[in-house]
C-alpha cells in the first residue's frame, strides 16, 4: 500500500469511527442510532470519493496533503460516543492563545457551553477475563442502556459453563433495586457439569474480582452539539486563518486554490456530519409523551365534590384489597376500614378517622375517569404534579403549561465530585460536564418562574465558584439576591491538612432585579408605616385590627424560637407581664434583654393559637381571651432574624427518609415562607427524596417535582402520599404550621406520572434506507422523507387530515396531559370522550388528528 493510500485510508477509517461512534453492545436508542449512521456513512463514502477526485484532477499531487489536513483537523472534534465538541481543548493546538499553565480542565464551560449534556454511561462490551488460569466472560450485548442520567447498577446472572471451562455471564442493568446475587451463582457453578479436564474452583473473591475487571471499561460523557454546523464551521475557519496567516508560507495563486479545495470538500462533509446531529438536536427538544398517569385524592375531596357514589364502591372494587395494603403498609391505618362514611340526618358524612385516606386511581383504573369526572376546573384543583423523568425533557416538556406560573424554585443537584459515591443519583461529574447540565437546565428553570419569583440552587464549595458566574449570565447579575450559608450535618474531626467542611452554600437569585426592588421596597415601606401606627397606638386598643391587617399582607411573624439543651437560669421569658416556659430539654433563642428591644420596637407580641387574638399591651392581656393557655411569643421576621446566615439551623440534611442527603423540612420552610404565599406554585427539578414538595404541601402551596431515580416510586410517592393523610414528622410539629396543616385539616389531590425518554423516542424512530442518494447530498436534508415516530401508527385519512391510533406506539399515553404541556393549557374537564381546555377548546380524545399531535411524532 502506498504512502498516499495510507494516509487517504487513514482520514476515511477516522471519519468512519468518529462519525458511527464507537462499537457500543446492547440495546436501546444510541444503539439504534449508530445503526442508522453505519447505513448512511457506507453511501456517503462512495459519493465523498468520487467529489474529491473530481475535485483533485487539476492537483493530483494536493491528493496526499488534503487528506492529511482534514484528518487534522477533523479528529479534534469528534468523541467516542460520537458527539461534536472540543475533543481536545483548542489551545493544545495553539488555535486560541494558552492562558493556564498546566493540563486542568480550565476552558471549563467554555468548551461545553454550546452542548447539550444527555447522560454518562459506560461504554460496555463483552470481554474475557483470566486469571490465575480461571476464565470468564462477560456477555453485555443484551445490556439495556441507561435512558437518561439515573444511577443504575449492573447486575450478574450466570448464563452457562463452556466445555472449556469458562463461565460466562449475562450482564444487565439493575431493575427495582435487583442485586447481584453471588451466592447463588456459586451454586449454581458447584451443580454445574464439570468437565474431565477442568476443575472449578470458584469462590466469592475470584467472581468479585472478575466483576471489578470488567467494569474498568471506559464511561462516556453523551451530549449533542447545539448548533453542529455552525460550531464546525466557524473552527474551520479559525484554523484555516491560522494557517493562512502563517509568514512562512508562500502562497501562489495555484496555493490558493488547492486551499479552497480543501475549504469546499471540508465544508461538504461538515454540512452531511451536521445533518445527524441536527436530528438529534430536534429530538432531544421534541415534548415528549405522558405516559403511565394515576391520581391521588384524598376521600374528603371526594365527598366535597358530592361523589358519595364513588366512595360507595370502593370497598367493592377488585382494587380495594390492594390500596388498604398500601394503607397499612404506610402506617395510615392498623385495619382495613369497616365504615368509610355514616348516613346522619343531615345527609351523608365522612368518618373523621378515614377522611384523609389517599385513594391513588392505579388501583382503580375503571373508576378514575368517574372521580375526574367530578371536577369542572381539574388542574386547578390539584395540589401538585409528580413527573419521573430525566429534568431537561420534563422542564423542555411542561414548559408551555407553566411559563411565567412558578413563585419560587428550588433545587438541590448532585455536586460535581469527579467520584462515585453511595447515592441515589449520579455525582460522578467533571467540572465541565456539571456546568453544561446545570447552564441547559438552569435556562428553562428561569423561564417558569413569575415576575417576581425566586431560585434558591444549593452547592457546596466545590461548585459555587462555577455555579454563580453560570447563574450571572442565565438570570443576569443584577439579580442575584444572596449567598446563603447553611450547616451540611454535624462535623467530623480533623484530617490531614484540611479542616472538616460543614457548611454549604445556597444561591438565592430573583427573576428580574426591577421587579425585585419593587417588592423590597413595597415591604419597607409597609414596614415603616406599620411601626408608626404601632407608636402611636401602643395605649389604643381600638387600632388593632388596623395593624393587624397591614402586617398580615407582607409581614412575617413567627413564634418565637427555641434550640435543644436546657439552661436552668432565666429560663423563663416574660412579655407583657406573662411567663412563657419553652418546651422541655430546649431553651429560647432570644435573652429577656433582645426580647425587651424587639418590643419596644415594635417587633414583639403574643397571640393566642386558639382564637388568632393578638395583644400588644398589658390592658389587652388584662382582659384576655378564650382560652391563655394556648398563647405564644411572636416575633416580627425581618432582616435582623433571616440574613444570608442560615446556621441557626441546626443541620441542612436530614436522614429520615433514608435518603444520604435530603434537605431539612425547616430549611426549605424558611426558603418557601420567604418568598411565596399560600396558593403559589413551588418547583424542584432535583427533587431526591421530596422534601420541597412535601414542604410546600404542609404549608399550602401548590408544588412540582422532577425525579427520574427509581426512589420515585419507593420514596417520593409514598412521602407525598403521607402528606396528603397528615404526616407528623418534619415541620409538621411546628405550633405555626399546625395552626394550618394539622389532623384537621390535611388532605389533597396530585398527579404522578412519567415522561417517554429521549432514548425511548431514538429506539422508536425509524430511519429509511436511502435507495437513491441527491446530487447535492450534502445539502439535501436525508431525514425529511423519514417515518419518525409514524411507523408504529394507525394513519387514517379523512377531511385532508389524519386520524392516528397512538395504542401501537406506547402503552397507557396519557393524551390529555400530553396535549395540555404542548397546548400550553390547563385541563377544565377530563370525560372518556372529550377534555376541555382552560382557552374552553375541546378536543374528541376518540378522534386524534395528526394536526393536534405533530410535535409529539414529528419533528422538523
Amino acid at each position: 500500500m502506498s504512502k498516499e493510500q495510507s494516509r487517504e485510508q487513514r482520514f476515511f477509517n477516522m471519519l468512519r469511527d468518529v462519525f458511527i461512534g464507537a462499537k457500543v453492545e446492547g440495546v436501546g436508542g444510541f444503539v439504534n442510532l449508530m445503526k442508522i449512521k453505519s447505513k448512511y456513512y457506507e453511501k456517503i463514502e462512495q459519493l465523498l470519493e468520487k467529489d474529491i477526485d473530481e475535485a483533485l484532477k487539476k492537483y493530483p499531487t494536493f491528493r496526499e496533503e488534503l487528506f492529511d489536513k482534514l484528518y487534522t483537523f477533523f479528529k479534534r472534534y469528534f468523541t467516542e460516543s460520537g458527539s461534536i465538541y472540543f475533543n481536545s481543548t483548542p489551545f493544545h493546538n495553539n488555535v486560541y492563545e494558552k492562558i493556564y499553565t498546566d493540563d486542568r480542565d480550565v476552558i471549563l464551560f467554555w468548551k461545553t457551553r454550546m452542548l447539550y449534556y444527555v447522560k454518562t454511561d459506560r461504554v460496555f462490551r463483552s470481554m474475557p477475563v483470566e486469571f490465575d488460569g480461571k476464565k470468564f466472560y462477560f456477555d453485555a450485548s443484551e445490556i439495556e442502556l441507561k435512558r437518561a442520567n439515573e444511577k443504575k447498577e449492573l447486575i450478574y446472572e450466570l448464563k452457562e459453563i463452556s466445555d472449556d471451562g469458562i463461565i460466562h455471564f449475562k450482564v444487565v442493568y439493575s431493575e427495582k433495586g435487583k442485586k447481584t446475587k453471588i451466592d447463588e451463582i456459586l451454586r449454581q457453578i458447584r451443580k454445574a457439569r464439570k468437565t474431565d479436564n477442568v476443575k472449578l474452583n470458584i469462590t466469592e473473591e475470584d467472581i468479585e474480582r472478575a466483576i471489578r475487571v470488567f467494569e474498568k471499561q471506559s464511561e462516556v460523557d453523551y451530549f449533542i452539539n447545539k448548533n453542529a454546523r455552525g460550531f464546525l464551521k466557524e473552527q474551520f475557519d479559525l484554523w484555516l486563518y491560522q494557517y493562512l496567516t502563517n509568514p512562512e508560507v508562500e502562497w501562489s495563486v495555484e496555493r490558493i486554490e488547492q486551499i479552497q479545495i480543501l475549504k469546499r470538500i471540508a465544508y461538504k462533509l461538515i454540512d452531511f456530519v451536521s445533518q445527524f446531529e441536527e436530528e438529534l438536536v430536534k429530538i432531544w427538544n421534541k415534548p415528549k409523551f405522558v405516559k403511565n398517569s394515576n391520581y391521588v385524592i384524598t376521600l374528603d375531596r371526594i365527598a366535597k365534590k358530592n361523589g358519595w357514589h364513588i366512595i360507595e364502591k370502593l370497598p367493592k372494587h377488585s382494587g380495594w384489597q390492594e390500596q388498604v395494603r398500601e394503607w397499612i403498609e404506610l402506617g395510615m391505618i392498623e385495619s382495613e376500614p369497616d365504615r368509610l362514611m355514616e348516613e346522619k340526618l343531615t345527609g351523608k358524612e365522612l368518618n373523621k378517622k378515614y377522611q384523609f385516606l389517599p385513594i391513588d386511581t392505579k388501583y382503580f383504573k375503571d373508576l378514575e375517569i368517574e372521580i375526574l369526572e367530578l371536577f369542572d376546573n381539574l388542574d386547578e384543583e390539584l395540589d401538585g404534579w409528580l413527573i419521573k423523568s430525566e429534568n431537561y425533557q420534563a422542564l423542555n416538556t411542561i414548559l408551555p403549561k407553566f411559563r411565567g406560573k412558578v413563585q419560587t424554585i428550588y433545587i438541590d443537584p448532585p455536586f460535581n465530585k469527579e467520584q462515585d459515591a453511595d447515592y441515589l443519583y449520579n455525582v460522578k461529574y467533571k467540572d465541565s460536564t456539571w456546568a453544561c447540565m446545570l447552564e441547559n437546565r438552569l435556562s428553562l428553570a428561569r423561564e417558569f418562574l413569575s415576575d417576581r419569583g425566586s431560585i434558591f440552587v444549593r452547592c457546596d464549595y466545590n461548585g459555587n465558584w462555577i455555579l454563580r458566574p453560570l447563574m450571572d449570565e442565565i438570570f443576569g447579575g443584577d439579580t442575584f439576591c444572596n449567598e446563603i450559608v447553611v450547616n451540611r450535618t454535624p462535623g467530623k474531626k480533623r484530617t490531614g491538612l484540611s479542616f472538616s467542611r460543614t457548611k454549604d452554600y445556597i444561591l438565592y437569585y430573583g427573576r428580574t432585579v426591577r421587579n425585585y426592588i419593587k417588592e423590597i421596597k413595597k415591604k419597607t415601606e409597609k414596614f415603616l408605616m406599620y411601626l408608626e401606627i404601632m407608636k402611636s397606638i401602643r395605649d389604643q386598643t381600638s387600632l388593632v385590627n388596623e395593624v393587624d391587617t397591614i402586617a398580615k399582607e407582607k409581614i412575617f411573624w413567627v413564634n418565637l424560637d427555641h434550640r435543644p439543651g436546657e439552661r436552668k437560669e432565666n429560663r423563663t421569658r416574660t412579655l407583657l407581664g406573662v411567663e412563657f416556659e419553652p418546651p422541655k430539654g430546649r431553651h429560647w433563642i432570644k435573652s429577656q434583654e433582645r426580647l425587651n428591644e424587639l418590643y419596644s420596637e415594635g417587633k414583639a407580641r403574643i397571640k393566642c393559637k386558639n382564637c388568632g387574638k393578638v395583644f400588644y399591651t398589658q390592658e389587652e392581656v388584662r382582659l384576655g381571651c378564650c382560652d391563655n393557655n394556648r398563647w405564644v411569643i411572636q416575633i416580627f421576621l425581618d432582616e435582623e432574624m433571616v440574613g444570608d446566615n442560615w446556621t441557626d439551623i441546626d443541620s441542612g440534611y436530614s436522614q429520615s427518609w433514608g435518603f444520604q442527603t435530603a434537605n431539612s423540612e425547616i430549611l426549605l420552610k424558611r426558603v418557601i415562607e420567604s418568598t411565596s404565599n399560600k396558593g403559589d406554585l413551588v418547583m424542584d427539578f432535583f427533587l431526591g427524596s421530596g422534601t420541597t414538595t412535601a414542604v410546600a404541601h404542609k404549608l399550602k402551596r401548590k408544588w412540582i417535582g422532577v425525579e427520574m431515580g427509581e426512589h420515585f416510586w419507593t420514596i417520593v410517592i409514598p412521602r407525598m402520599k403521607k402528606a396528603l393523610y397528615y404526616d407528623k414528622s418534619g415541620i409538621s410539629e411546628l405550633e405555626d404550621v399546625k395552626e394550618e396543616y394539622n389532623e384537621e385539616s390535611a388532605g389533597g389531590f396530585f398527579k404522578y406520572y412519567e415522561l417517554e425518554q429521549y432514548e425511548e423516542t431514538l429506539s422508536k424512530a425509524v430511519y429509511q434506507d436511502l435507495k437513491e442518494i441527491p446530487d447535492e447530498w450534502f445539502l439535501n436534508y436525508i431525514f425529511l422523507k423519514d417515518e419518525k415516530l409514524t411507523h408504529a401508527l394507525e394513519i387514517n385519512f379523512e377531511n385532508n387530515d389524519m386520524e392516528v391510533d397512538l395504542g401501537k406506539l406506547y402503552q397507557n399515553i396519557d393524551l390529555s396531559e400530553s396535549l395540555s404541556n404542548i397546548r400550553g393549557q390547563f385541563i377544565k374537564k377530563l370525560t372518556k370522550e372529550y377534555v376541555i381546555f382552560s382557552d374552553d377548546v375541546r378536543i374528541d380524545l376518540n378522534k386524534i388528528k395528526f394536526q393536534t399531535i405533530k410535535s409529539l411524532i414529528w419533528w422538523e
